[in-house]
């Protein structure tokens, strides 16, 4: 039995040089993206990453790599890392938090903002002060223009609302009202409806896909663990969580995850959950 060719989707949230909880410092980052761009492994855009499955041709080397949440630290560290190398990542927004004013400087520029550690920009985000932890829409604009980035719906809040509405019917509601807002913002902001949808803290269910199928969302993205290939079920992308480790151990994993028999030797022939 052909296994198919794997393609990695990594799972980033911070660059920053504060350590703390789903960061990555910038200079692993730095490391990692040099490590891909030197060993011929070529950054998908979301779209190339949707061909490649849809054709069921995987090319060898190829990498999708996401950002979950939008956090001001991927304009400042990620984004002059992407665009020193010619790589590119895909950013799921919560675009109820994005907000408006000028781009700020970012790493190697005059001025570079403060950013917050993940802790801290939960904790802004709690008390509405979003601008301090999270992107500006001409950051966005700036990043897409550049090419370093596509972005995507992380839903319009990033409510759990299977915790907070007991009733089935509301539920659904309310999760298909959220969806709705974050493609409507998506689209009058950068002219396009997304069709990729990446869970809040991983969580979903059969009713969860249910409704984001029908609001339009064709490729829905989990933090379960493993690697893509060709016949991946859409509706329940895994990805592989990128760690704040050097190049030495990040293209040790890159080795295993790009090669179909290890890859399925090294993280199981079914992937488990593992939420993140």
């Amino acid at each position: 039995m052909s296994l198919g060719q794997p393609l990695p989707v990594l799972m980033y949230h911070h660059v920053s040089p504060k350590p703390g909880l789903v960061t990555c410092s910038p200079e692993n980052f730095r490391a990692q993206m040099q490590w891909l761009a030197k060993n011929g492994w070529r950054t998908l855009s979301t779209a190339g990453f949707a061909e490649a499955l849809a054709s069921g041709r995987v090319p060898q080397k190829s990498v999708l790599v996401t950002f979950d949440d939008g956090y001001l630290d991927n304009w400042v560290y990620a984004h002059p890392v992407l665009q020193e190398f010619g790589q590119r990542a895909t950013i799921f927004l919560i675009t109820g938090w994005i907000g408006d004013g000028t781009p700020r400087p970012y790493s190697g520029q005059p001025g570079t903002p403060d950013v917050p550690t993940h802790k801290q920009a939960m904790a802004a985000a709690a008390d509405g002060k979003l601008d301090a932890a999270f992107l500006r829409w001409s950051e966005v604009e700036a990043m897409r223009a550049a090419g370093t980035f596509d972005f995507h719906s992380h839903t319009h809040t990033h409510t759990r609302w299977d915790r907070q509405i007991a009733a089935q019917a509301e539920r659904d509601a309310a999760l298909a009202e959220d969806l709705a807002v974050s493609r409507e913002t998506l689209a009058a902001r950068l002219g396009e409806a997304s069709p990729h949808l990446c869970w809040p803290q991983g969580y979903f269910d059969a009713n969860y896909q249910r409704v984001a199928r029908a609001a339009g969302f064709t490729h829905l993205y989990t933090t379960e663990h493993g690697v893509v290939r060709a016949d991946v079920d859409l509706s329940r992308i895994p990805r592989l969580v990128a760690k704040d480790k050097p190049a030495a151990w990040f293209g040790r994993r890159m080795g295993i995850y790009g090669r179909p028999l290890l890859s399925a030797l090294y993280l199981g022939l079914k992937s488990g959950k593992k939420g993140h």
